[in-house]
């Protein structure tokens, strides 16, 4: 690696430059905050490059399996899961399996299964000649030094002092370390704080100037300085959320330029400048080289063929399911219920029809089509109600209809939260944990008391405002008139409803319920935000029981009956309960009609639970008993699984309700209404293959990634975490690279992995012009669909024909 810098070759190094930094960055995708944690594909900035050219990437680099251990296959192979013929069709579509054949594959399962390793850096090195077990490792103090800092300069919600966020995290954290004697002592590294001040003032040039110290080649530069980034990838996931949110604003962030520059000067800063023979460098020289000469492919690809086999396994339980003869429905609806695509939706969807031929259901993403933020009441919040994909270009505020009582509520909350601020400073004070409770005197033990057993009832509140003033309280969207029109318009052509209204139209929303949960956000709507999709359904019911809307849609073909009226729910989806809002804006005869459903949907409420008790572990218990045992699940501080939220999800069907309706699908598929009759031009389409779909593609890779490399892609224990400032994150006990995706009890049941990690398989319901129109005209779709980020199929009469290799082939159901 010895670097070739010279001033004829200035240009043509500062482009190399450049990329390498670029590329680097590139590879990270971003974690959104724990308060507005949605699912996130880490693979997400890969998708140009196939699945299992990644695969031998990121098992060179970083050290990251993309697929489970062989001891995972060979129980689903001895058991009959997987197939002689899964396996057989495993090894006819996967590129990379020349030479393999049955007899091989099957035989691999007994040989040695090593996990991959990272590419070496020079603190590895110095760590190899450490004792480890009497003597701090150089790499975990290098992650702790740098995640202590990030914590305190990110953190706008807890400390009282930060560093001087005003320059910038590289120059904060180089003007830091000049005084920080901490590092210097645990390791006995007296040199590091005088070391510091002979680094460069901007990231870039302190880039290229341990680039050049380091005596590493161009040519090398990428790839060292992807795996210089690797190594922090947690904190590289949250500059690459700013990053993000930049970009979403039509601007630019470099925080993730300057994380790199700082992994990449502990490299320099531990560095001896020795470069003699049996040096530390050049031993590192060595083992780095010998890393990539002694890659061994075969390893990664013997798992790649296995999971394809497991993928292919579940595709063909899939298709016998699904395309069985299925009857037309005969009934004309008296209710229809608009749920989210979540895959926790296909339960209880599945029990309410039950409750009858009159019930229909359709599938929506959870946000309703309202590109939105909520700014609550006396509050300057804009809380993101959207996919996290999108920008929001319209708001929703709160109002009780009434002006004078509107401000009389604002100042109300503006004061209440003065007021619990003020407390902020105590609980940030030194040992303010053991004089709290002297401090407020006994009634704060009984608030602790509450809050420490597991109680039911869990009310929903509204920060500032008693429940009573709260329930007063409208979401409004704040749009004019002819936005609202086109708002709607859009919203139901979406939902495929815009003919054939029954009396009641049911908005259902979700959200989770949950105790002592630092990412019960993770529960809640993807596709809200990480939001419960309450406000989204009040505000769009609203919106369609306008008069005004409704003229204005007739005019452009949609007539919605004049009895028709829509209404807001939500499904609890711990508690399995469904609940309906604003009834008490109707007349005394609708509201007669909504006390008796709200009855009638109690059923499949009981239904669902019984469903899901035994996942719980509630099993031989009376129907009264697993009830409560669940709502004191969604209260209890000390549960760690209070719900599986999206545990096992495998599937996304875009098709009409009759495709699927009484088929059990065991909570494992999206389901998203679809039409191809309504929608000649694929422009319908193309908006679920744009959007709803990539949601759908980044929950399932969270849960995937977080399963076959929970290490890097995972957050761990859970008992174990700690809050990073407040939302940011978390880490695992009091330090370490941040914590991101989900933690094992999301995943693991304490004996084995309860999800399946299986790439997701979208099913639609359209000719096949019409699905190839949409990926030629989208690249992105184009590269999920021929990388194999997901996979593709589509109905063919009464089989599937799966998009292989860029040609439709029928499988053997059998």
């Amino acid at each position: 690696m010895t670097a070739l810098l010279g001033d004829e070759h200035e240009p043509m190094i500062t482009d190399t430059l450049n990329a390498a930094i670029e590329t680097a960055c590139d590879s990270i995708a971003p974690n959104w905050p724990l308060d507005r944690m949605i699912a996130v594909n880490p693979y997400w900035s890969w998708i140009d490059r196939s699945f299992s050219e990644v695969a031998h990437h990121l098992a060179q680099f970083a050290g990251s399996p993309m697929a489970m251990p062989l001891d995972y296959y060979r129980e689903r192979w001895e058991n009959g899961t997987i197939t002689h013929a899964d396996l057989t069709q495993a090894l006819a579509s996967f590129k990379l399996a020349e030479g393999w054949d049955v007899a091989a594959a099957t035989a691999a399962l007994q040989g040695d299964d090593l996990p991959p390793t990272p590419a070496p850096l020079l603190c590895d090195m110095l760590d190899s000649q450490r004792h480890l077990n009497h003597e701090p490792a150089w790499c975990d103090t290098i992650t702790h030094q740098i995640a202590q800092f990030c914590a305190a300069y990110f953190d706008q919600d807890q400390a009282d002092w930060h560093p001087h966020s005003e320059v910038g995290l590289y120059q904060s954290w180089r003007d830091t370390l000049c005084h920080d004697h901490s590092v210097a002592l645990l390791m006995k590294a007296a040199h590091i704080p005088h070391r510091a001040t002979e680094m460069a003032t901007t990231p870039r040039e302190q880039i290229r100037q341990v680039l050049t110290l380091l005596d590493i080649a161009p040519e090398q530069w990428q790839d060292y300085l992807q795996a210089v980034i690797y190594r922090v990838s947690g904190w590289a996931a949250w500059c690459a959320y700013l990053k993000w949110q930049a970009q979403l604003s039509q601007q630019n962030d470099e925080t993730l330029i300057d994380l790199l520059a700082i992994r990449l000067s502990w490299e320099w800063l531990v560095d001896d400048q020795a470069r003699h023979s049996g040096s530390v460098w050049q031993r590192w020289q060595h083992r780095w080289h010998q890393h990539f000469q002694q890659y061994q492919p075969e390893a990664i690809n013997r798992r790649l063929i296995w999971q394809r086999a497991h993928e292919i396994s579940y595709q063909r339980q899939l298709s016998q399911a699904v395309t069985r003869p299925t009857l037309m429905r005969a009934h004309a609806p008296k209710v229809q219920a608009a749920f989210c695509i979540d895959v926790r939706s296909e339960v209880i969807r599945r029990h309410l029809e039950a409750q009858g031929e009159d019930i229909h259901t359709l599938g929506f993403a959870g946000f309703f089509g309202l590109p939105v933020s909520f700014t609550p009441l006396g509050t300057e919040i804009k809380r993101p109600q959207l996919p996290g994909l999108l920008a929001p270009s319209l708001t929703i505020g709160e109002s009780v209809g009434c002006g004078e009582q509107d401000a009389k509520l604002a100042g109300q909350r503006q004061a209440a939260l003065q007021r619990e601020s003020g407390w902020s400073w105590f609980n940030t004070m030194p040992a303010s944990t053991f004089t709290l409770v002297e401090a407020l005197g006994v009634g704060y033990v009984g608030k602790l008391i509450k809050r420490a057993l597991p109680l039911h009832g869990h009310s929903a509140k509204a920060p500032g405002l008693s429940t009573a003033n709260a329930k007063q309280l409208r979401p409004i969207l704040l749009a004019a008139p002819k936005q609202q029109v086109t708002l709607a318009e859009n919203i139901l052509k979406g939902m495929g409803l815009t003919t054939e209204f029954a009396p009641i139209v049911l908005l259902i929303g979700h959200g989770s319920e949950s105790a002592n949960n630092p990412h019960r956000a993770g529960l809640d709507c993807g596709a809200c935000c990480g939001q419960t999709g309450e406000v989204n359904v009040r505000a769009l019911a609203q919106l369609l029981n306008l008069s005004n809307v409704r003229e204005g849609l007739a005019q452009r073909g949609i007539q919605i009956p004049g009895s028709t009226r829509f209404v807001a729910g939500l499904h609890n989806t711990t508690t399995e309960a469904l609940s309906l809002y604003d009834t008490d804006v109707f007349d005394e005869q609708i509201q007669r009609t909504l006390a008796t459903l709200q009855t009638q949907l109690d059923a499949p409420s009981l239904a669902a639970r019984m469903e899901r008790a035994p996942q719980l572990g509630l099993t031989h218990q009376s129907l009264h008993s697993i009830e409560n045992r669940i709502n004191r699940r969604a209260n209890d501080w000390a549960q760690t699984r209070p719900e599986w939220g999206l545990v096992n999800n495998a599937a996304f069907i875009v098709a009409p309700r009759q495709r699927t309706r009484g088929i059990k699908l065991d909570g494992r598929t999206f389901l998203h209404e679809y039409h191809y009759e309504q929608d000649p031009d694929a422009s319908g389409l193309a908006q679920i293959m744009t959007a709803p779909m990539i949601v759908t593609n980044w929950i399932n890779m969270q849960y995937y990634a977080s399963t076959v490399d929970h290490h890097r892609y995972g957050s761990g224990n859970k008992t174990l975490h700690n809050v990073v400032a407040g939302r940011l994150g978390v880490f695992e006990g009091n330090g370490g690279d941040l914590r991101i995706g989900l933690s094992r009890q999301s995943l693991h049941d304490g004996q084995q992995w309860r999800h399946e990690p299986l790439r997701l398989t979208v099913v639609i319901d359209a000719p096949e012009a019409a699905i190839e129109s949409v990926m030629s005209r989208h690249p992105m779709v184009k590269q999920l669909v021929d990388n194999q980020w997901l996979y593709l199929a589509r109905f063919d009469q009464h089989q599937l024909a799966f998009f292989d290799n860029g040609v439709w082939t029928v499988r053997d159901r059998t």
